[in-house]
């Protein structure tokens, strides 16, 4: 009761988490964070948010037009970083909008004067890698990608875990017996000797990574909520569910599994964290996404194989790090904030 309103347990719970500033703050730097990395394209890109050419409008970042359209001679997509095409679109009354950062993930830039990679500078602010790649707009694309398939393996987790978990912990018995068993001789399978293996048969790939990660990432999670619902398969409230003639999968999901969330929502920001770090460090090795693909752990490579470009390893570092920061802190306000023993 706060000023005779009564608050429901959610409302408690958030209440109590902006208690910790330290969590509090951390889940907003890091929601806009991820929000701006959402829009990457737009913040950093090779191609022009805007043209006006001859008194139209284009929007290249949406559409492709050939270099016929602005006055070129060939019928391929314009590159707009050509200095022949540049001069038409910034003269004449014609101008372009550009992003903030005018390079995408994979844009070489071959007017660099410097040997790659290419210190930092005012062509590119973060310096470019060993491909002459600018290494802020991979910093921005592999920020996005590993938030995103760190959302993906933990949402795969969470379901699969939750449903094994529920099933142990209602049913009991035999069913328990066995799929406590199942688990633990698949937990014991090595899973980087697995990931070597299916990634010398198949074409890398984030799918790839995503099923094969999947397949252990839910037993962890599936202990918790098992133990949660052999705590409450036995109370007054089940029982008299039971009573009524309800469905044993209408007690699970109404009244069991709300009960049993607890466990599931604090650990969701470090189950997120471990996702980042282990597709970094897959990548690191090789064993990740293909080359092309804008990567924390590729550029971590990098960093190793250019001992001297010591803005490689520092900028991804400073980006992972803080990354996993942020969700650590965000974790433990979480956690604090589902204590039952605070008031």
């Amino acid at each position: 009761m706060t000023n005779g309103v009564h608050l429901s347990p959610y409302r408690r719970y958030w209440l109590r988490f902006k208690t910790n500033k330290r969590g509090y703050y951390s889940l907003w730097i890091f929601g806009i964070l991820f929000i701006l990395s959402l829009f990457a394209e737009v913040l950093s890109n090779d191609k022009p948010l805007i043209v006006h050419y001859q008194g139209s409008y284009y929007f290249p970042i949406v559409k492709s037009y050939p270099e016929t359209t602005f006055g070129g001679d060939f019928q391929t997509e314009t590159d707009y970083k050509d200095e022949y095409i540049r001069n038409i679109l910034t003269s004449n009354g014609n101008w372009i909008l550009e992003p903030i950062n005018p390079y995408s993930y994979n844009t070489i830039d071959y007017t660099s004067s410097s040997p790659n990679p290419a210190a930092p500078g005012a062509a590119n602010y973060l310096g470019t890698d060993d491909r002459g790649r600018d290494v802020l707009a991979r910093l921005i694309y592999g920020f996005r990608l590993s938030v995103l398939f760190a959302f993906v393996l933990t949402a795969i987790g969470v379901v699969v875990g939750i449903f094994f978990g529920a099933i142990q912990g209602y049913f009991v018995g035999r069913t328990d017996l066995f799929l406590q068993r199942f688990i633990e001789i698949w937990g014991s399978m090595p899973e980087l000797y697995l990931l070597i293996i299916f990634s010398s048969i198949f074409q890398p790939s984030l799918l790839l990574l995503i099923i094969l990660l999947s397949l252990f990432g839910w037993m962890g999670l599936s202990d918790y909520v098992r133990a949660e619902f052999l705590r409450g398969r036995n109370m007054d409230y089940v029982r008299a569910a039971r009573s009524l003639g309800l469905r044993n999968s209408t007690i699970m999901l109404r009244h069991l599994l709300p009960n049993s969330m607890v466990p599931v929502i604090t650990f969701l920001p470090f189950r997120i964290s471990g996702a980042i770090l282990a597709l970094t460090s897959l990548d690191f090795l090789g064993l990740g996404v293909p080359p092309s693909t804008p990567s924390l752990g590729e550029l971590l490579s990098q960093g190793k194989e250019n001992i001297t470009a010591w803005w490689l390893s520092f900028s991804t570092f400073i980006v992972l790090v803080g990354t996993l920061v942020l969700l650590i802190f965000i974790g433990e306000a979480v956690r604090q904030a589902m204590d039952t023993r605070k008031s």
